[in-house]
């Protein structure tokens, strides 16, 4: 029976990326646009990084190799999680509105439901200017292309699942957006600046309630050495995120108040 529900759950997500990839490329000038436009918004920043490290050296004990190395990894982990779970940072809105009806009169599980709905245009520009930087840096094969794909998705399910939490906090306070949205701002900054620059004081919370670490700085470490091993810890990781993720998702749905939708989806 468990062995059913997993292969059902994963025909599941299957027929929703599809169902959201068709709907993006009907529009497919938008869809370039935007993708285009999120890579040369990221391109920036590397130029800006090139600059401040010819001048000053290494920042924080990262070269620019590795700054880049954590701009691609954060960069693909963060857009795989919004191409696939694109609904994740509006699940507060979702819950605070009461529009959360409309996926749990569903049959599968609410969560995953909701947050597989929708979609990220401009994620995919994120995707691919990870791989696009993995190619720029020096030494490429294989094995790094295997590597770096092994990495950047137990990265996307951390992503994910941080982000699932944070706007979980609507069941508890109602309009949580702006505590919602800095956790998950204090995420994505803290995973593009080398871990050197954060004091030891800082550093529990950087693998605990912002899990950076698990993000960006564990996952350098792997790659510069190439440390197969370490990579199912990581995964474990980010199984025990998204498990805590549903957890206290379901732990606030016991307080939901229905928004009365009489809508569905089809």
């Amino acid at each position: 029976m468990r062995k059913w529900r997993l292969a059902a759950y994963g025909r599941f997500m299957a027929a929703a990326f599809a169902a959201n990839v068709k709907s993006v490329i009907e529009y497919r000038v938008n869809f370039l646009v935007q993708t285009f436009g999120m890579m040369l918004n990221n391109a920036a920043f590397a130029a800006f990084w090139a600059v401040l490290i010819g001048r000053t050296g290494a920042v924080g004990g990262y070269g620019f190799q590795d700054v880049m190395f954590v701009w691609g990894l954060v960069s693909t982990a963060f857009g795989l999680a919004h191409i696939l779970a694109g609904n994740v940072r509006q699940l507060g809105r979702i819950i605070m509105e009461g529009s959360l009806d409309v996926y749990l009169l569903q049959p599968k599980d609410a969560l995953l439901n909701v947050l597989l709905s929708k979609t990220d245009v401009g994620a995919w520009g994120d995707l691919l200017y990870g791989f696009v930087v993995l190619g720029l840096l020096p030494g490429l094969s294989l094995e790094r292309l295997a590597l770096f794909c092994a990495l950047a998705v137990p990265a996307a399910v951390i992503f994910a699942s941080a982000f699932a939490m944070a706007e979980s906090l609507a069941f508890f306070m109602g309009n949580s957006q702006g505590i919602a949205g800095a956790l998950s701002e204090f995420l994505l900054s803290f995973s593009l600046y080398p871990e050197g620059v954060f004091g030891k004081g800082l550093r529990w919370v950087l693998y605990s309630l912002v899990p950076s670490g698990f993000v960006a700085f564990v996952p350098l470490r792997v790659f510069r050495s190439m440390d197969w091993p370490l990579v199912p810890a990581l995964w474990g990781v980010a199984i025990v995120y998204a498990v805590l993720a549903r957890a206290f998702f379901g732990l606030g749905l016991k307080r939901y108040e229905s928004g009365n939708r009489m809508d569905t989806r089809v």
